[in-house]
């Protein structure tokens, strides 16, 4: 396979039997109807704040803008998608009372009731789970070793929490539905390769390319909770052990470092697309081998929708969209 001709500023998310692109034409879903197996592709209107407002695009802070800006677009292409799949189509006779009560209170924002609810739940269980989880764990191995480990609090719960992460992700893996997901996630990445490889967008071509990629999402979360290791580190040094050994305070105090750390974490994401040090390889690493988890080897027709929906987006002059 001949080398990398350019890099690219193109960038993506796998959806329910579909994938969004973003490039040079903006941003663009291919999603496969599963009851026509049409692939239905769509422009999406999106300015990211960076570009209308300069203080958004300085650095740290566009960070933490780009990654609140990619949960919003990912709730909502999630539920476009789930509706262009087909995958919410169902009978009235089907329902149980309680979901008939729910359809005729919200009608048509059933789902987004449905998904809000989802959402809120989710980032509750997710602070419990990657926040205040590693702070007891903490708390329990050091009561064992004597409280001699509590200079490196933040180290071992840095630890702990990536841990955590790494099993959560391979549990939530063996979910059916969630395997199909990362397929399209390894036909977007696999899609985006190739065409930085030069070569023309054909379903062979993709299925020569590596699933891996050092812009990913996944990379971004594993770099900062590395970071985090560092970050939380340096601020247990200066807070007094008292306010370390309470469970709740500890946790709230490290939550304002949670910006800083997704600011650091972008523009390390960033360097890392244009560059290829040693540094680079070392800390993207652990990213790239959690891609073997989070990303799957796509089959032809999944691999169709990554190229539809990168066609979409890109122009006949690859230097349109050259990472800057």
């Amino acid at each position: 396979m001949p080398e990398r001709k350019h890099k690219t500023s193109v960038g993506g998310q796998a959806l329910i039997e579909g994938v969004m692109m973003q490039g040079p034409k903006g941003m663009a879903t291919a999603v496969r109807n599963i009851n026509s197996g049409e692939i239905i592709t769509e422009y999406h209107e999106f300015t990211p704040l960076r570009t209308k407002n300069k203080f958004f695009n300085i650095p740290i802070i566009r960070g933490v803008t780009a990654f609140v800006e990619s949960m919003i677009n990912g709730y909502k292409l999630l539920m476009y998608s789930a509706e262009a799949s087909g995958m919410e189509e169902f009978e009235d006779e089907e329902l149980s009372p309680f979901e008939k009560w729910l359809n005729d209170k919200f009608g048509d924002k059933l789902m987004n009731f449905i998904m809000g609810i989802a959402s809120f739940l989710g980032i509750a269980l997710a602070f419990l789970i990657f926040f205040y989880l590693p702070v007891l764990i903490f708390k329990g191995i050091n009561t064992l070793a004597g409280g001699n480990l509590t200079p490196l609090q933040g180290t071992f719960e840095g630890v702990i929490k990536i841990i955590i992460f790494v099993v959560y992700m391979l549990l939530v893996s063996q979910m059916k539905d969630i395997k199909r997901v990362f397929k399209y996630h390894g036909a977007e990445h696999k899609s985006i390769c190739c065409y930085e490889k030069g070569l023309d967008l054909t379903v062979e071509n993709v299925k020569k390319c590596t699933r891996f990629h050092p812009r990913c999402g996944t990379s971004f979360m594993f770099v900062m909770l590395i970071l985090s290791i560092f970050v939380i580190t340096i601020l247990s040094l200066f807070i007094p052990v008292e306010l370390k050994s309470n469970t709740v305070l500890w946790t709230i105090i490290k939550l304002p470092m949670v910006p800083i750390i997704m600011g650091l974490g972008y523009e390390f994401i960033k360097y890392a697309g244009t560059h290829e040090n040693v540094c680079v390889k070392i800390l993207s690493a652990p990213g790239l081998w959690m891609q073997r988890i989070t990303t799957k080897e796509p089959e032809d027709d999944i691999i169709e929708v990554g190229i539809a929906s990168l066609k979409a987006v890109i122009t006949e002059n690859p230097e349109d969209d050259a990472l800057k």
